[in-house]
């Protein structure tokens, strides 16, 4: 026998829909946000300002310069230097990409692949056409070696991925299911979760798939930092921004942050926007600090890539305060609820009760406690 139908049904149904377009906003704008970052970033990528030089006293020398920066335009920053230890110096100093060595019959490119694989080969590309015209092959001399496990410098930037997706994906448990906790609490465990996070990251790209053969410490370090800077941003945006923090953290630590790096193109193959972002955001400090550490003898700007982490972890620590004082406020707005509903009874232990159950109620809620947090994690987990 069918079981007929109440008219309750159908509310029922339209509630249930409603609640789920609304928590379907979550990854379609990750689908939307991640579409706009990665082909934005990526889709086209051309030289701009991409620093070259040739090498040579000469007339010719500077008229070569001459010619190859008026066909390139601003593709292209040309210069001259004197010799062969100028050039090499200056990429190793990583403030150059290629130098051009001309000869009329062994013309040589100079170039530090470890700084950026991609921004190597545009250079090559650049002067195979020169020598193309005289009809002589272009020989590439790297001046840097890579480590075994990474031959294209690669590897570092699916590091930066592996501590990304370890830092942001904790955030969503540690403020959802350790929203009872006091906010030093939170960060204790949120220090602790980074180094576990990047203790993995520099064992498996370490001694497992050897990406990073030499200065494993220095590495750890740096991998530390950054993912300790990830955590406590995001363990003080959770007070402001609950169930939403997760697509906050996939904007700043992946959408911006992975296409900003350097670890596919670096600035000098991307737009203004992203190339713009390189220069602060935190990826691009970590990613390139590494560069610099392990190829570069911790110099070509390491200092100012160690600074970047540093930044983003007193960034982290701010808002960790803020959100630690918004807290309390909040806190304190209960407990008076709590006392007037109580006053309020006069007597009366219903209306007390209630009066303190409903204030109650809203500092879990404004903690981020109830039915929310199963949803919250549920949606951390899609995002990553």
């Amino acid at each position: 026998m069918s079981t007929p139908r109440t008219t309750a049904a159908a509310p029922a149904v339209g509630h249930s829909l409603k609640h789920l377009a609304f928590h379907l906003l979550t990854p379609l704008l990750m689908c939307l946000g991640m579409a706009l970052a990665y082909q934005g970033a990526f889709h086209q990528p051309e030289p701009h300002h991409l620093k070259v030089a040739v090498v040579g006293a000469t007339q010719e020398a500077r008229a070569l310069a001459g010619a190859v920066q008026g066909r390139a335009g601003n593709a292209l920053d040309v210069t001259t230097l004197a010799d062969r230890a100028v050039a090499e110096q200056g990429l190793l100093d990583r403030d150059l990409v290629g130098a051009f060595l001309p000869d009329a019959s062994h013309p040589e490119l100079l170039v530090a692949k470890a700084n950026s694989d991609t921004s190597a080969m545009a250079a090559e590309k650049v002067f195979q056409r020169v020598t193309a015209q005289q009809g002589v092959p272009l020989a590439v001399t790297d001046l840097t070696t890579p480590s075994e496990g990474d031959p294209t410098g690669q590897g570092l930037f699916f590091l930066l991925v592996a501590l990304s997706i370890g830092s942001y994906g904790s955030v969503a448990v540690i403020g959802a299911a350790g929203a009872a906790l006091a906010m030093r609490i939170r960060v204790l465990v949120g220090a602790g979760v980074s180094l576990a996070v990047s203790a993995i990251g520099i064992l498996t790209a370490g001694p497992v798939f050897h990406v990073v053969d030499h200065d494993l410490a220095g590495v750890w370090a740096l991998g530390w930092l950054y993912s300790a800077g990830v955590i406590g941003i995001g363990i003080g945006l959770h007070t402001f921004l609950k169930r939403w923090t997760t697509l906050a953290m996939m904007v700043l630590f992946v959408m911006l942050n992975f296409t900003s790096s350097g670890g596919v193109y670096r600035p000098e193959l991307q737009n203004g926007f992203f190339g713009g972002l390189h220069s602060f955001w935190s990826g691009a400090g970590f990613l390139e600090g590494v560069r610099s550490l392990l190829y570069f003898d911790g110099g070509a700007g390491f200092g100012g890539h160690l600074l970047t982490l540093v930044l983003w972890l007193a960034a982290a620590g701010v808002l960790v305060v803020g959100a630690a004082r918004y807290e309390r406020r909040d806190r304190a707005v209960a407990s008076r609820g709590v006392g007037a509903g109580a006053a309020e009874g006069g007597g009366g232990t219903t209306v007390g009760s209630a009066g303190a159950a409903v204030a109650a109620l809203a500092a879990d809620a404004s903690r981020g406690e109830g039915p929310g947090v199963e949803e919250e994690m549920e949606e951390s987990a899609v995002a990553i």
